[in-house]
């Protein structure tokens, strides 16, 4: 199998959308853990320490997600790198390496995402505990 220069570059645009949403996703959750504490530090109560642990889930898996996205931008650009001199087996090991922990990052974001309703639901059940 042999790269062209353009093939690892596809990957560039959909890293650079995933970024973007798991940054705004980090963002948001980072704002929702600070408000929480701050409610916890007033109040004490059990239910918010539930939801912040929740977060705190949540927000490792974003990391995760983050961190295994830039390496696999990184190994797209030694792919293209590694065209550019000719080295055809480096540059096809770098793809492959790039394609998988981009898969790897996205399998993230769907546990991440299968669990972002978990603070929700802690709520709901209170409710539903005190009718």
């Amino acid at each position: 199998m042999t790269l062209e220069v353009s093939t690892p570059a596809l990957l560039f645009p959909a890293i650079s959308l995933l970024f973007l949403s798991y940054t705004n996703r980090f963002l948001h959750l980072a704002a929702l853990i600070r408000h929480l504490h701050r409610d916890w530090l007033e109040k004490g109560d059990a239910l918010l320490s539930a939801q912040i642990n929740n977060l705190r889930r949540r927000l490792t898996l974003i990391r995760a997600m983050q961190m295994f996205g830039a390496v696999s931008l990184l190994l797209c650009v030694l792919a293209m790198v590694s065209v550019m001199f000719g080295w055809n087996v480096a540059a096809v090991a770098a793809f492959l390496g790039a394609l998988f922990l981009m898969a790897v990052s996205l399998a993230c974001l769907v546990y991440e995402v299968s669990i972002s309703g978990g603070a929700l639901r802690i709520l709901l059940n209170a409710v539903e505990d005190k009718t």
